[in-house]
Order: structure tokens, then sequence, then C-alpha cells
């Protein structure tokens, strides 16, 4: 089986396997869809008194709340990912069977997390995101072309979220425990990728500060290219730029822990 074909069907069989939770699926989906609806009350208060909040007016606002929660799950922005799969493995040794297979350790857990990730937005995030478009008012494209380039700018998304977890989950190799590193990516994640607010709310320093971290990359990006407040080729061009610099970190730390063979507990 050539390279490519060997990766597909990793990424397929990963699409499977989520497909198989078929009650954690609906769960997902109602969760996303109560977070959404409060989320939607807070921010059509916070728009109603400052209009234009961030260049945003209220239905753009709307909008990238209930993208928010298509994502959650679809970029494991709070979890639920390959990343503690893989750091559990590391822990136990049994990532010694993964470096044994004929494929590279990075493109293996790409492709799964890939075929994860586009189940996770089938079948978790399109169900909450029509609800919102259906009871609130949004602001849609009419234009094939815009969804076309908003779906170029989540796959980026989804390469550069896999990127920042695969390291944090290289982080096993060395730590006894990831619990911590986890979790601080997880809070990372929620304020960096503009999952509470906008990103273009933030004001000044900050605010330039996080639109140039990696984590922006998730959902700002896809965000304002899909409500067309974005270049779609700047968008891009900044999202690959973050993936090719974190898989190449991944890279370099995956090749280090490999030299060091510090299995933990195997």
């Amino acid at each position: 089986m050539g390279a490519g074909r060997l990766y597909a069907a990793v990424a397929a069989g990963g699409f499977r396997r989520y497909a198989t939770y078929r009650a954690a699926t609906a769960a997902g989906v109602f969760t996303n869809t109560v977070f959404g609806l409060i989320l939607v009350h807070v921010h059509l208060a916070l728009w109603a008194q400052k209009p234009q909040l961030g260049g945003y007016d209220q239905a753009q606002a709307v909008t990238y709340v209930w993208l928010g929660q298509a994502f959650l799950s679809t970029l494991a922005i709070g979890g639920g990912g390959i990343e503690d799969e893989l750091m559990e493995r590391i822990r136990t040794g049994d990532v010694a069977v993964d470096l044994y297979r004929p494929a590279d350790l990075q493109l293996w857990w790409l492709a799964a997390d890939l075929g994860r990730a586009f189940f996770q937005l089938l079948g978790r995030g399109v169900v909450p995101f029509a609800i919102g478009a259906l009871f609130f008012p949004v602001r849609l494209p009419g234009e094939a072309a815009v969804w076309g380039a908003f779906l170029v700018a989540v796959v980026l998304a989804m390469v550069v979220s896999f990127a920042i977890r695969f390291l944090v989950a290289l982080s096993a190799f060395w730590l006894l425990d990831g619990t911590g590193v986890l979790q601080l990516s997880w809070i990372a994640g929620f304020f960096c990728s503009g999952m509470l607010l906008p990103l273009n709310v933030f004001p000044g320093a900050l605010g330039e500060v996080v639109r140039a971290l990696p984590w922006s990359s998730l959902l700002q990006g896809p965000a304002d290219v899909l409500l067309g407040e974005a270049d779609p080729l700047g968008t891009y061009a900044f999202q690959a730029g973050w993936a090719l610099v974190l898989l190449a970190a991944g890279r370099l730390v995956q090749s280090a822990a490999t030299r060091r063979v510090v299995v933990q507990g195997g």
C-alpha cells in the first residue's frame, strides 16, 4: 500500500471509529446547542450595548458564536482529540508499537486526527450551527466561492490544531503525568482562539498578541473568511505558516524524544 493510501485509510478509520459513538455524539450535539444558546444571549446583550463591537454587527457576532460551537469538538479546543490517547500510549510504553510501524508517527496521528475532526464537524458541529441559523439572526454568504474558501480555512485550522496538540502530547516523554500540560493547553486554547469572545474585541497590545498566536488560526481566521472580514489568501498564509512551524517543531521534539528512549512504564 502506498503512503498516501495508508494515511487515507488511517483517516477513514478515525472517522469510522468516532462514528460508532452515537450516544456520545447526540449528547455532544445537545451540549453544544445549550452552550451556544447561553453564549448567543450573552453576545446579544453585549452587542446591544456596543453595536459594531470589534467591527462585527450583531448578526456577525451571533454567527461567530455558532461557528465556535461547531468547531469546539472539531478542533478539540477543550480536549477530546488524539492527545489523550497518545499521551497514554507514551506513558504505558505502547508508543513503542507505533514507532515500529512502517509509517511516520506524526503523519499517522495527523491522519487519525483529521478523520476524527471531519466526523466531529459533520456529526457534532453541523446541527448546532443549523439550529442557530434557524432561530437567530446570522450573517451567511450566498456565494459558493466564499463557502469553498471557508472550508479550506477549516481544513488548515484542523492541521494547526493537531500540530499544537501533538506537541502537548509529546511532553509525556519527559513528564510522569501530562494532565497539567493538557489543562494549560485547554485554557490557552479557549482564551487565545476566540472561543469566549472574538479576538478582534481584545484591545490594544493584548489584541495584537493573541491575533498573532497560532490559536487565532482555529476559529477567528475561518470565521472572518466566512463573514467576509478577511482576505482568504492572507488567512491561508497565516495558517499554513503556523502549521509548518508547529509541525516542524513537533518533528524535532519527536526526534529528540525517540533518541532519548524514555518510554514511561516500559
